[in-house]
């Protein structure tokens, strides 16, 4: 697991024991003076704002909100009509969630996360929530103060170990993700969701990852793990590319290049990997990265939880 932002201050809290969903094996049992609760952050199929992901549809993500049900006697995600807000209730009987894990939206992390903190760990399955920096600050004060980590799941981005101790050994000069799939893949808002892709392939964006996040919030969040990664370049030094391609009806590809520093001959180091992922047609989420979020939720509940920002 890739550390990247906060040290550890204040006391260790144990991890609960974790869930074994169908082919995979139990994270170690914890020692614990009761059984682990679990809460999901997202709202419900049907509301304004559900994501249409088949991250939540999926059968390990029903296995995921079905944990969450058993917390649903103390914690609520609620939605008020009236101001549009997405708050979140503690119904307290003596006992609080572990870990609340959120699989919805950004905005859910933007608005509740640091109010989340206050009661459990959290883990962001909506990495671009924190290229909005007031968001990210907010969640590292609430992390401190209440000594609950914030996990980020790294989604579709292979290599994270790597590209985080090549950063640590300031070995890593430029970092570049480009998202490809099919038009009806993405969610898009502001500007980008009015760009039309004439040609077969067409670049809608190319910059720095922030930029790309508000307007691309469920496309970018591999591009967000990879900021998270590479601290050093961050938000506004890692690129990010989004590319609608035609040919790519059931398929995310994603590609990292990276590259350090030139040495003595002037050559560089330099890796680029290629991942093709396969997804239902239209789908936002490709079928490998639900293993991998399954395998970022069993891995953030072996370690105790210290406070920061945590890839996993």
């Amino acid at each position: 697991m890739g550390r990247v932002q906060g040290g550890h201050t204040g006391h260790q809290n144990p991890k609960p024991s974790c869930p074994r969903p169908p082919g995979f094996s139990s994270c170690p049992q914890a020692a614990y003076p009761h059984p682990p609760l679990w809460a999901t952050a997202g709202k419900e199929e049907g509301s304004g704002e559900a994501q249409g992901s088949n991250v939540q549809r999926s059968a390990a993500a029903q296995t995921l909100l079905g944990l969450g049900a058993a917390a649903s006697s103390q914690w609520r995600l609620d939605h008020r009509p009236a101001n549009g807000r997405t708050w979140l209730s503690a119904r307290s009987r003596g006992r609080h969630p572990d870990l609340v894990v959120e699989v919805a939206h950004p905005k859910i992390i933007q608005e509740s996360g640091a109010e989340i903190l206050r009661y459990a760990d959290l883990l962001v399955g909506s990495p671009s929530a924190l290229a909005d920096q007031t968001t990210e600050q907010q969640l590292l004060e609430a992390s401190h103060r209440w000594s609950h980590a914030v996990f980020v799941a790294r989604g579709a981005l292979w290599g994270t170990e790597d590209i985080t101790r090549l950063d640590e050994a300031g070995g890593l000069q430029s970092l570049r993700v480009t998202m490809a799939t099919h038009p009806d893949g993405f969610r898009l808002e502001g500007p980008l969701a009015t760009a039309h892709s004439t040609r077969p392939r067409t670049v809608l964006y190319e910059g720095p990852v922030r930029g790309l996040c508000p307007f691309a919030p469920r496309n970018s969040n591999t591009m967000a793990a990879a900021a998270l990664a590479a601290p050093s370049l961050g938000f506004d030094r890692v690129i990010g590319v989004l590319v609608a391609d035609f040919s790519l009806k059931d398929m995310h590809v994603v590609d990292v290049e990276l590259s350090g520093p030139p040495g003595p001959t002037g050559r560089r180091f330099a890796v680029h990997t290629h991942r093709e992922n396969p997804a239902e047609p239209g789908a936002v989420t490709g079928s490998a990265t639900v293993t991998t979020f399954w395998r970022s939720l069993l891995g953030c509940c072996q370690l105790p939880s210290k406070p920061g920002i945590h890839l996993c």
